[in-house]
């Protein structure tokens, strides 16, 4: 104490010693509290876990005839299907039992410039999957197939494989969509393939361009969207509302159709919006008639280090641009293995080996909505996710588009026996 004193240090080690006795005084009000909460977090981590580690987890490959000559919303109205497949989750299966809401993940492929579609899903729905898929284009093929992250053993610094990986955001609010096939004109039956513009072409020819000793990896993680917004205005403000309490909010302050004058008589700004402005609104009300899912979108380029090209890093940052308007929504890079700008914020490349191996071990797992890596999700509905999910037809060309040889068809009947 007298060294202390002499020092000069009295007041502070007097100011310490006030704070530590202020906070184990208060401790038994606030411990319980923290502990709580402790133990609800790890609880949930652990019965949640348990829940997704008990599901049979299986990956349908879709392989495509040379020719499809259905638009996206043949492939909308299966996702139809998928939104309608979760349940609402009592609070038993919830906190004890540890349930969650399904989710599927959709997913476009390239193993050394070979083109696939997969879809992941729980072995429970595989026969309501296929049977919404053939329903709507009756010439694939389904086949039950092992996952393929399987085969590329990413290990950091010390492993043969390079990474490249990055997640996306919306730029606006959820209830703003983004350019859809309506958009590009797709949803007109009779267009020639040749007349046809499909923004998913530029993926796959991307896609199809690696070559030997490499993979680039498109997951859409989707499950029926939450309510998440809080709602600031009207009746129901402060409560937590979805997406389409958000599209109505966004109306009305375009509209100014809430907006009162001194005498408290409705306000004439609304008969003022402008042509853009009527565009938007209309775009999103239009959006609002859709069913959304709650969504993540990750990407990932893997080559062997010798053969390893990190100009994919732009690439991959660009992916989704055609997609995106400036008017109303598109997409942006989120979290990205690119690194860091300055030399001292990761010396030795520590923290980003430790980030890419999170999300290469996220990708894995298909975890966004989840442990290991729980992510803000944002909403897509069906239009827009059939416009980043599609069968394309013959517009696109890529050569190692994989397809189906020849059109599968039965017998005639009067064929003599």
């Amino acid at each position: 104490m007298d060294l202390i004193q002499s020092l000069g240090f009295s007041e502070l080690y007097a100011q310490v010693a006030s704070l530590l006795s202020t906070f184990f005084a208060w401790f038994p009000y606030w411990g319980p509290v923290f502990l709580g909460y402790l133990f609800h977090h790890q609880w949930m981590h652990y019965v949640q876990g348990r829940y997704i580690a008990r599901v049979n987890w299986i990956m349908l490959e879709i392989k495509l005839p040379k020719e499809i000559h259905k638009t996206p919303l043949a492939m909308e109205i299966m996702l139809n299907s998928l939104y309608q497949m979760s349940a609402k989750i009592v609070w038993w299966d919830k906190y004890w039992k540890g349930k969650v809401k399904d989710w599927f993940s959709l997913e476009m492929v390239s193993i050394e410039g070979n083109v696939k579609f997969f879809i992941r899903t729980g072995a429970f729905y595989k026969n309501v999957i296929e049977a919404q898929l053939y329903a709507q284009y009756p010439d694939i093929e389904i086949h039950e197939v092992p996952d393929y992250t399987r085969y590329v053993d990413y290990r950091g610094k010390e492993g043969d494989w390079e990474m490249i990986s990055t997640e996306y955001a919306l730029t606006k609010e959820d209830a703003y969509p983004i350019k859809t096939y309506v958009d590009y004109g797709m949803d007109k039956e009779g267009v020639k393939e040749e007349f046809k513009i499909d923004p998913l072409t530029s993926i796959i020819e991307y896609l199809g361009s690696i070559g030997k000793d490499e993979q680039i990896w498109i997951q859409i993680l989707v499950q029926s969207a939450s309510k998440r917004h809080k709602i600031t205005s009207g009746k129901k403000k402060g409560q937590m509302g979805n997406w389409q309490d958000e599209g109505k909010e966004i109306i009305d302050e375009l509209t100014k159709r809430n907006e009162k004058t001194p005498e408290g008589t409705p306000s004439f700004k609304m008969m003022l919006t402008t042509k853009g402005e009527n565009e938007i609104i209309a775009a999103v009300e239009r959006n609002m008639g859709k069913f959304g899912f709650d969504c993540g979108i990750r990407a990932a380029y893997f080559g062997k280090k010798d053969k390893a090209d990190f100009s994919h890093i732009k690439a991959l940052g660009g992916l989704l641009r055609p997609f995106t308007t400036f008017n109303l929504n598109g997409f942006k890079g989120g979290d990205q293995t690119y690194g860091w700008d300055f030399p001292w914020q990761d010396y030795d490349k520590t923290r980003l080996t430790w980030k890419k191996l999170d999300m290469f071990e996220a990708y894995k797992q298909r975890s966004w909505f989840h442990l290991p890596r729980k992510l803000k999700p944002f909403v897509l509905t069906t239009e827009e996710l059939a416009t980043i999910f599609h069968f394309p037809g013959g517009v696109a060309q890529t050569p190692t588009f994989g397809r189906i040889p020849s059109r599968k068809s039965e017998a005639p009947v009067n064929l003599p026996v």
